[in-house]
């Protein structure tokens, strides 16, 4: 009888510290955080190399949409990346997206 209590016992103390330790985190947030399935969160230094299926209309609208104007020169490279010069902040600079989406300017 005296083993029966005592295993009831920690039963409940399993649970109720099982209980505790989840209160104890913090609420989630809303959206994933992994930037792999929310590249919004991205940071990219380097336009990454790979099969580029946008057209120089495509890319340069993303350039444009990334906060980039006077987008002009626009050349796919031999890593598939499109690369050309604008402006930002009325600042000239080389720009370049590539086949992710990224746009990185130098």
């Amino acid at each position: 009888m005296r083993n029966t209590w005592f295993a009831a016992g920690l039963v409940v103390a399993a649970i109720a510290g099982t209980a505790m330790a989840q209160s104890q985190n913090p609420p989630a947030q809303s959206g994933p955080q992994n930037s792999a399935v929310n590249p919004s969160q991205q940071r990219v230094d380097a336009p990454v190399r790979g099969s580029n299926s946008f057209t120089e209309g495509e890319a340069k609208s993303r350039i444009e949409a990334k906060g980039f104007s006077n987008v002009s020169g626009l050349q796919k490279d031999n890593d598939g990346v499109w690369r050309g010069h604008a402006t930002r902040d009325g600042k000239p600079v080389e720009v370049s997206l590539d086949y992710q989406g990224n746009v990185v300017a130098r």
